[in-house]
């Protein structure tokens, strides 16, 4: 895999992550066995809860590394690369229907039991498991988080000054894959998961404002320590796949 494109400012960290994960997916490719399942390159898409619809990065999503164990259950890995362009917060006291973070970059990696049923032309496969991701650049969406505390508040005036954690994030998901074979060595795929996950965040800071209309200007503490990032949504992959 070669990651081309990137016209962003993004954490030296970054860099040096993307590279390890590209030549470790490489290694692995190369020593890849003929008994292995197929595997697959695809355009994959995020509907996260309460967040902006999100889109992948090149080179695309990588998925469908794995090995059979018998005629119809193996396992399933891969890699994407994503523009989230927001996403929620859950473990806080105030709710929002719009995204308190965001935009930022994230790479998930699954790790999927697969069961599968094969047709002459086509193949019909279960999954589910866990998956683990990381973001890159990670900004809070000031804006909203204002108007929801505003509204939680209910204070006249209110700005907030925050910051958050980054952390490795786990979670679980489940779906199915439908593969068509064009060929034997081609098939396209359309695949639907539902993934829910989170990372710690330790939102914290303070905000400020006027509590009413005949209120002085005060200033409180917004402690969050149980707040995670809500890696929570919909999947939907559009492909092709390739049998070594």
């Amino acid at each position: 895999m070669i990651f081309r494109g990137f016209c962003f400012n993004a954490e030296a960290k970054f860099s040096k992550v993307m590279k390890k994960l590209s030549l470790t997916f490489l290694i692995i490719i190369s020593f890849y066995k003929a008994n292995s399942q197929d595997v697959g390159l695809s355009f994959s898409y995020f509907f996260p809860k309460n967040g902006d619809f999100s889109v992948p990065v090149t080179p695309l999503s990588f998925r469908g590394l794995g090995f059979d164990f018998t005629s119809f259950s193996g396992i399933e890995t891969g890699i994407t690369l994503y523009r989230m362009s927001g996403m929620n917060v859950k473990d806080i006291p105030f709710e929002s229907k719009k995204a308190l973070v965001g935009p930022f970059f994230s790479v998930m990696v699954p790790l999927e039991l697969v069961i599968f049923a094969k047709g002459k032309r086509s193949v019909i496969k279960l999954k589910g498991g866990g998956f683990a991701f990381y973001n890159f650049d990670t900004k809070l969406n000031n804006g909203n988080i204002d108007r929801a505390l505003k509204e939680d508040l209910g204070w006249v005036v209110l700005n907030s000054d925050l910051e958050s954690d980054n952390n490795i994030g786990l979670g679980i998901l489940f779906g199915g894959e439908i593969i068509y074979y064009v060929n034997k060595k081609f098939g396209l795929n359309v695949e639907v998961q539902y993934l829910s996950g989170g990372s710690d965040l330790n939102l914290r800071g303070t905000y400020s404002g006027l509590p009413g209309e005949n209120d002085s200007f005060q200033t409180e503490d917004a402690l969050y320590p149980d707040s995670k990032l809500d890696f929570t949504g919909l999947e939907i992959s559009l492909g092709a796949i390739f049998t070594p």
